[in-house]
């Protein structure tokens, strides 16, 4: 699939919108990123992203239906710091893995995560594997030792990762799998380097996807459709005949459910770790259009951690000597204008902004109308101030908690018209049913001793044989911390 994007052009956005099939500016998952990471005083604090009451993971839904999910094993999705909510997967860990499922004829659905090539790696450039001389420098770089070597070193690590993926298909191929599953390979955004990520261009948000689907898409077909990432979620539900919610803003791009083809795919950027920006973006098969809501702001703000890399600080110290030519000086200048429209097929690198030519003006009004609907119809909470949206997740700074969930009876001694955070004696048969008063919330439970006990997800009232049965029970909601974990000891007689 040669044009997939991402709906942000850096991780945890990104990851937001594919675990949800939300765009991240409709969950309030925009901002990179709400937890864990450096601020300056002046900056709001940290948070977790409260999504709406009826959003959830894609998982939550396979899991339901009988699939056993993993993750291995990074998560960034801004709603929580991890672990995650347990509701989530069956398991996320550096050990999560579909062979640890405990029945080998349950369904499953497995993601590895590789930070191999993760911007972070490639800023030791001492030593690389690919010959220098032999890249192509794209034009927005100056053409450098230290630009080449840096290139050098994401084809390194990228070729790391090819071998890596080997090893996964190999392994479905030993464990007689190959033939009955589907792989996704994909990335959560563009190359790992300044002005792809972070920037809405397609070198920060046009991403590999590959699907292998034995038995329903030919080996080498390519397939030019638009697709965003968060359509991953839908299409996966689509393809293991799950229904798709609704509310969800991906469509099926395979399967039964799958939709008409996208016309538009769209992109945000907003707060950079320090530095607030806001930028929007709707990109067709010919055209790239981006808005710059901070007009009078620099290309490059201010991004401590994009300056640790080696061509950035090239960039920098040539932008300094006024060396930089009209292609690398346009991403470091001091203004950017309004709007920015690209002919993506003649113009690749996206270099000759088109917005002020007016042979282009029924192109530039359709794709700013775009732009508009898009952000009313979606409700665009990039509009919002961050503090604003913080006091409405977190009133008074305070992060919410889901309510204990209570025990829920159905024997003869109790036909359900008690709650209870105990347990008791009752007559078989007897079921058991589990119920949270904070809106939105996943319930899971576990039957499992220890401390760290597998964690599975209510989905319906339990059928408890004759016997003593422990029961441990808590509920999850996105963005609060988790509730108490309730823990009931059943006799039934």
């Amino acid at each position: 699939f040669t044009n997939a994007f991402t709906t942000a052009a850096i991780s945890a956005p990104s990851r937001a919108g594919i675990i949800t099939g939300m765009y991240q500016t409709s969950i309030g998952c925009m901002h990179m990123r709400t937890t864990s990471y450096r601020r300056s005083v002046d900056n709001p604090v940290e948070f977790t992203a409260v999504p709406p009451h009826y959003v959830k993971a894609f998982t939550e839904y396979l899991r339901v239906a009988g699939y056993y999910c993993t993750n291995n094993s990074k998560t960034d999705y801004q709603f929580s710091k991890d672990p995650v909510p347990e509701s989530i997967w069956d398991d996320c860990s550096r050990t999560a893995h579909y062979k640890n499922r405990p029945d080998k004829n349950q369904p499953f659905f497995a993601v590895f995560n590789y930070t191999g090539t993760h911007e972070s790696q490639n800023w030791d450039i001492s030593n690389v594997e690919t010959d220098p001389a032999k890249i192509a420098v794209p034009p927005y770089y100056p053409d450098t030792e230290v630009v080449r070597r840096n290139l050098a070193k994401m084809y390194d690590n990228t070729v790391k990762l090819d071998s890596i993926v080997g090893s996964f298909l190999d392994e479905l191929e030993r464990e007689g799998l190959a033939e009955n599953t589907i792989v996704f390979f994909w990335g959560d955004h563009g190359d790992g380097l300044p002005r792809a990520k972070r920037w809405l261009y397609d070198s920060g948000l046009n991403i590999p996807l590959i699907v292998r689907c034995p038995g329903q898409l030919k080996a080498g077909t390519v397939s030019d459709d638009m697709i965003s990432a968060i359509d991953f979620g839908p299409t996966v539900l689509s393809l293991a005949g799950v229904k798709i919610p609704v509310h969800m803003e991906g469509r099926a791009f395979l399967g039964d459910q799958k939709a008409n083809a996208r016309e538009y795919v769209f992109a945000a950027r907003d707060r950079v770790d320090e530095s607030y920006d806001m930028i929007r973006s709707v990109r067709n098969k010919d055209y790239l259009y981006i808005r710059n809501f901070y007009p009078n702001e620099p290309y490059h703000i201010w991004v401590p951690y994009l300056n640790r890399m080696p061509i950035m600080q090239e960039v920098m110290r040539l932008d300094a000597e006024n060396k930089l030519n009209a292609s690398q000086k346009q991403w470091m200048s001091d203004q950017r204008p309004a709007e920015e429209l690209y002919d993506v097929k003649a113009d690749p690198f996206q270099l000759n902004n088109l917005a002020g030519d007016p042979k282009y003006k029924n192109v530039l009004e359709d794709m700013r109308f775009q732009q508009d609907k898009w952000s009313i119809e979606t409700g665009d909470l990039g509009h919002m101030n961050e503090p604003e949206m913080i006091e409405q997740m977190w009133p008074g700074g305070i992060q919410p908690m889901a309510d204990k969930p209570y025990f829920i009876v159905n024997a003869k001694e109790d036909r359900g018209s008690k709650n209870h955070q105990t347990g008791g004696e009752y007559s078989a048969p007897m079921t058991l049913a589990f119920h949270c008063p904070t809106h939105g919330a996943s319930i899971v439970y576990t039957t499992q001793t220890g401390d760290k006990p597998h964690w599975k997800l209510y989905s319906g009232p339990l059928r408890l044989p004759q016997g003593e049965h422990t029961v441990r029970v808590k509920a999850v909601r996105y963005g609060y911390k988790s509730s108490d974990v309730v823990t009931g000891l059943f006799k039934i007689k």
